[in-house]
């Protein structure tokens, strides 16, 4: 399928497990469209990851209930294909770096033998052709020494060498999606943005779609051409990261991006949101962010829809335009 036509679309996921009463994703929907990056950002523990490993077909089946009326993937229905084709597809036309090298990557084989295991996996090649691929790979990728580097295990390597090694092995058989799943973590500021700039650089020589989930707002300013802010399970906004950073208006969203230190002017305590994000035990009734919200009111019992407010920005508060919520609490 030519690339213009592949897209990831999700339309009203909601992932329940077993036992929880409530579902710990719900009503989820989203677009990934050609070469952009969609940033998926929000505090731990809000659905992020989880969302994630469903589009990856990554949840056990026995433990996770996974509904959507859409769950699409350049016009594949992730839901009705099977775990076969399913397993085709993963690794590469839709490849994930997860959040963890030292814990992804097999501490038994070398970085060498793990990247060229995906590249005869889906492109049946031979297993000189898959070494090549692998050292061309890590020359991709900025590690130095490639041809020795081949032959290291992963307790050899840093931990900005380890999560260069997962983009390779990732981006080995030139996905159309690629979903990061916190390429950041645990990284110091500087390899943080080296990082960046190598799914960037990767980004703009494929043309892959990436799929970033964060919750670092910085990240997010500096790569996403669309955001979704994601909430105990829900979307509460969704937009273009201009309107997004300069016309937040949830207040999840505000809370958010107001809590980001500032370099310049008056130093001034950071904003912080009161509370924690609510376990699925005790997942509030209605807008499932009004305990925490300092406009809460009698309305945010019930649920608000995810309801646009301009083009291309959807947010889920009653009280939004900020004009109307202000207006009400005057």
């Amino acid at each position: 399928m030519p690339r213009n036509e592949d897209a990831l679309e999700v339309e009203n996921l909601s992932i329940r497990f077993r036992g929880a009463p409530v579902s710990t994703v719900e009503d989820v929907s989203f677009a990934l469209h050609p070469g952009r990056t969609l940033c998926l950002v929000g505090e731990s523990g809000c659905g992020k990851s989880v969302t994630a490993l469903a589009l990856m077909g990554l949840l056990p089946p026995r433990s996770a209930t996974i509904a959507a009326d859409a769950l699409s993937f350049g016009g594949l229905d992730l839901l009705a294909i099977g775990p076969r084709r399913m397993s085709d597809l993963r690794g590469a036309r839709l490849s994930m770096i997860f959040q963890e090298p030292m814990t992804s990557l097999n501490p038994a084989f070398t970085v060498g033998d793990q990247i060229a295991e995906t590249v005869r996996r889906h492109q049946g090649a031979d297993k000189r052709a898959a070494r090549a691929r692998a050292r061309e790979m890590l020359d991709r990728v900025g590690i130095p020494m490639a041809e020795k580097r081949l032959d290291d295990y992963p307790h050899q390597l840093s931990g900005g060498m380890r999560q260069r090694v997962m983009i390779a092995i990732a981006l080995a058989n030139d996905p159309d999606v690629l979903i990061a799943d916190e390429p950041t973590t645990a990284l110091d500021t500087t390899i943080q943005a080296q990082i960046l700039e190598l799914i960037r650089e990767l980004q703009g020589a494929s043309g892959t779609s990436v799929l970033l989930i964060t919750h670092d707002l910085g990240v997010v300013a500096e790569v996403a051409d669309e955001v979704a802010v994601m909430y105990a399970g829900r979307i509460v906004e969704a937009g273009p990261a201009d309107a997004i950073f300069e016309d937040p208006q949830h207040p999840y969203t505000i809370g958010l991006i107001s809590s980001i230190p500032r370099l310049t002017g008056p130093r001034e305590r950071l904003t912080t949101i009161p509370g924690m994000v609510p376990t699925v035990e005790a997942m509030p009734p209605g807008c499932r962010f009004r305990t925490r919200c300092p406009f809460a009111a009698a309305d945010c019992a019930t649920a608000p829809p995810l309801a646009e407010i301009a083009p291309g920005h959807r947010v889920a508060c009653h009280y939004a335009p900020l004009e109307t919520r202000l207006g009400a609490t005057a």
